[in-house]
C-alpha cells in the first residue's frame, strides 16, 4: 500500500521528479520527463507495480528528514540500535543525463541496509529484461523493455520473487553510492555518474536560484519553499510549467476524480509567472514567454487551455488497466481530455501575467506583442461563446462569471499595453469591449437580492473562483458587492472552515458529488480577507493552512479535514502560488503597502 500523500518528498532535476516516502521507498518516477510513463508506480498500487526502496533492515529504525537548505537534495537520517546513517537522495542538475543518486553515509556504528529494486516500465505494464555485469566498478545492473532502459550502479543485486535485492553494511565514516540512470534502450548504457560533481553542481544551482528571491516578510519560510517548488515544476529545457508531478491521486478517496496534472495549463503557468515576477525571478518569465510563443504559434483559433511540456497539442485521455489506483481510487488516467475544452478565463490570465512582466520592466520580444494582439482578436471573436469554466466542467457550457471577468481583465491588460507602454493597438475599441463585458456581468452575473456575484449567468449559486475578481482589478476587495460575495461563499461553501470550489451536491462535471476543500480557494480567501481589512481572520486561516503542509513544506491539491490528510495530485503548483499570494497580501496589510494589489482599471 502507498503511504499517505503528505509522507512523500519530491526530488527533481527540473525535467522530471521522483516521490520518496518516509520509509525510503521511491514509489513514483517517470523518466526522462514528468509526463513519461512511470517505471516506479507503487504510488498508484503497491510494491508489485514498481518501486526502489532503500532503508535499514531494522524494522523499528527511526527516520527524520529535511531538504538541504534551499534545494531539493533530500537528507534522511536513519537511527537504529546499531548505529546511524544518512541517505542523500537527489537528481543531478545541469547534465544531459537522467540520473537519480542515493548516497549512504555512515554516521555512527554499523547499520545494515537493504535495497529493493522493482522496475516496471510503462505504468507497470511491462516486466523488463534484466542483466548483470560484474566487470564494472561498481557492478552494473540493467533493465530494458521496449524503448526504455535503466542502468543501476552499486552493491551487487540478487534476484528474488520478481524483484532484486541487496544487503550491505555501512560503518561510521563510510560512503556508498547507488545510482540509477535512464537511457534509450537502443543506445549503449551510460557510465557511472560523477556523484561528487553532480552533488556540488546541484547544491549550487538551487542555492543560486534561491538567492535571487527577494521576498521577505510574513510566512517567509513557506513562501521560499513554495517558490522553489514552482521552479521545480518548470521544465529546465522547454520552460513549460506542469501543474503537478503526478497523475490520478484522488480528489475524493476511493472515487473517480483522478486526473493527470503533468501538463502545462496556461492558467496555472500564468499565475505562477505573476508570483515569480513579484519575487524578482524574471528569468523564468522570459523562458515561459518563449514557450508560449512556440506552443500557440499559428492561428489563434487553435488555442488550447493546456499543452504538453514542449507544447504538444494532443493530450488524449485514456485509462490504465495495469494500475489499481491510489488506495483503490480508479480509474487511473493518462492524458487529460480537458485540453479540448474552451475556457473563457485563460486568455485573461495570460494577458495579465504578461502585463505584469511589462510593468516590472521586461521588454517585449519581436513577436510577443503581436501574439497578445492575436489573442485579443481571438477573444473578441468568441465573446458570445459559452465555456466550461475554471473547474473544467464536463457538463453543459455556461457564461461563467469568473471567466467573463477574466475576459474583462484581458482587454484591460491590452489597453495598458497601448496607453502605459506605447505599444500599437486599438485601445479605444478594446475599452468599449471591456466596458461592455462589465455591464453584462453586473446585469446577469450579479444577484442583487442577495448582494453577490454568481457562479454563472443561469444560476444564483456561488463559486470560490469569484474570489479572483479583485485579484485582477475587476473590483476592489472592499467593494460592497465583493463583501456580499464573500459572505455568500462563507454561508454556502465553507466545510470545516475551508471553502469548497462549488456546491458539490450540484457538481458541474457530471461525476458523483463529493470532494475535499480545494487549497487554492482557501488561500484566495486569505488574500481577500487581508485585502479587505479582515487581517486577523486572514492570519487565523493562513496559520491553519500552512499547518497542512508536510514536514518539507509541500502541498497537494486538496485537504481532507476529517482524516487530516492531503488529497489530490502533488505537489500542486496552484496551491503553492496561491500560498505565496496570500502571504504577500498579509505582509502588505501589516506594512500598509497595498500599491501593487489595489489595481484599478486602465484609464480608471
Amino acid at each position: 500500500m502507498p503511504l499517505p500523500i503528505e509522507d512523500y518528498a519530491l526530488i527533481t532535476d527540473c525535467s522530471t521528479a521522483a516521490l520518496v516516502g518516509r520509509d525510503g521507498s521511491i514509489d513514483w518516477l517517470c523518466l526522462p520527463r514528468y509526463d513519461s510513463a512511470a517505471m516506479f508506480a507503487a504510488l498508484l498500487g503497491d510494491e508489485r507495480h514498481g518501486r526502489w526502496k532503500l532503508a535499514p533492515t531494522t524494522e523499528d529504525a527511526n527516520a527524520t528528514r529535511r531538504y538541504e537548505g534551499d534545494s531539493f537534495v533530500l537528507l534522511t537520517h536513519w537511527e537504529t540500535p546499531e548505529g546511524e546513517v544518512e541517505v542523500l537522495d537527489f537528481m543531478p542538475r545541469g547534465t544531459d543525463r537522467a540520473d537519480l543518486v542515493r548516497r549512504i553515509r555512515g554516521i555512527r556504528g554499523t547499520v545494515t541496509m537493504r535495497e529493493e529494486l522493482r522496475v516496471r516500465f510503462g505504468y507497470a505494464a511491462s516486466m523488463p529484461w534484466v542483466r548483470k555485469d560484474r566487470s564494472t566498478t561498481p557492478p552494473a545492473f540493467t533493465a530494458a523493455s521496449g524503448p526504455d532502459a535503466i542502468v543501476r550502479y552499486g552493491p551487487e543485486l540478487h534476484a528474488t520473487d520478481l524483484k532484486h535485492e541487496a544487503e550491505f553494511e555501512v560503518s561510521a565514516g563510510e560512503t556508498i553510492d547507488v545510482s540509477l540512470c535512464w537511457y534509450p534502450s537502443h543506445r549503449q548504457r551510460p557510465t557511472p555518474p560523477d556523484v561528487e560533481q553532480g552533488l556540488h553542481h546541484t547544491r549550487r544551482w538551487w542555492r543560486d536560484f534561491a538567492r535571487r528571491n527577494r521576498y521577505t516578510g510574513a510566512y517567509e519560510e513557506h513562501v521560499h519553499r513554495s517558490l522553489l517548488t514552482l521552479r521545480a515544476l518548470t521544465h529546465a529545457e522547454t520552460g513549460g510549467i506542469v501543474a503537478a508531478a503526478t497523475t490520478s491521486l484522488p480528489e475524493q478517496f476511493g472515487g473517480e476524480r483522478n486526473w493527470d496534472y503533468r501538463y502545462v495549463w496556461l492558467r496555472d503557468a500564468s499565475l505562477t509567472l505573476s508570483v515569480m515576477i513579484r519575487s524578482g525571478l524574471s528569468e523564468v518569465v522570459s523562458h515561459w514567454r518563449d514557450w508560449l510563443l512556440r506552443a500557440i504559434a499559428g492561428d489563434p483559433a487553435d488555442l488550447q487551455i493546456m499543452y504538453g511540456i514542449a507544447g504538444e497539442r494532443r493530450l488524449a485521455e485514456y485509462e490504465l488497466d495495469s494500475l489499481p489506483g491510489y488506495e483503490g481510487a480508479s480509474p487511473v488516467r493518462v492524458g487529460n481530455g480537458a485540453y479540448t475544452q474552451y475556457q473563457a478565463d485563460v486568455i485573461g490570465e495570460v494577458m495579465v501575467a504578461l502585463e505584469e512582466a511589462r510593468a516590472a520592466g521586461m521588454k517585449e520580444s519581436a513577436n510577443s506583442w503581436s501574439l497578445q494582439c492575436s489573442l485579443i482578436t481571438y477573444l473578441e471573436q468568441n465573446l458570445d461563446r459559452q465555456d466550461q469554466g475554471i473547474w473544467e466542467a464536463r457538463g453543459p457550457a455556461h457564461f461563467y462569471t469568473q471567466g467573463r471577468a477574466m475576459q474583462w481583465a484581458a482587454f484591460d491588460a491590452a489597453i495598458r499595453g497601448v496607453r502605459d507602454h506605447g505599444l500599437e493597438g486599438d485601445a479605444d475599441r478594446w475599452e468599449r469591449l471591456r466596458d461592455g463585458i462589465r455591464d453584462q456581468i453586473e446585469r446577469q452575473g450579479y444577484d442583487a437580492e442577495r448582494n453577490t456575484y454568481t457562479q454563472h449567468f443561469e444560476t444564483k449559486e456561488v463559486d470560490s473562483s469569484l474570489l479572483l475578481l479583485p485579484q485582477v482589478g475587476y473590483c476592489r476587495p472592499d467593494d460592497p458587492k465583493m463583501l456580499g460575495t464573500v459572505q455568500a461563499i462563507e454561508e454556502d461553501l465553507l466545510r470545516d472552515g475551508l471553502p469548497l470550489r462549488y456546491r458539490t451536491d450540484k457538481s458541474p462535471d457530471g461525476l458523483p458529488p463529493g470532494e475535499n476543500p480545494f487549497l487554492a480557494c482557501a488561500f484566495w480567501l486569505v488574500e481577500q480577507y487581508a485585502r479587505s481589512g479582515r487581517v486577523d481572520d486572514a492570519r487565523r486561516l493562513m496559520d491553519r493552512l500552512v499547518g497542512f503542509t508536510n514536514d518539507l513544506g509541500l502541498l497537494s491539491e486538496e485537504y481532507d479535514v476529517q482524516n487530516r490528510r492531503q488529497a489530490g495530485n502533488t505537489p500542486q503548483a496552484l496551491s503553492h502560488l496561491a500560498l505565496i499570494r496570500a502571504a504577500e497580501a498579509i505582509q502588505r496589510a501589516d506594512t500598509g503597502d497595498g500599491s501593487t494589489l489595489q489595481r484599478l482599471p486602465a484609464g480608471g
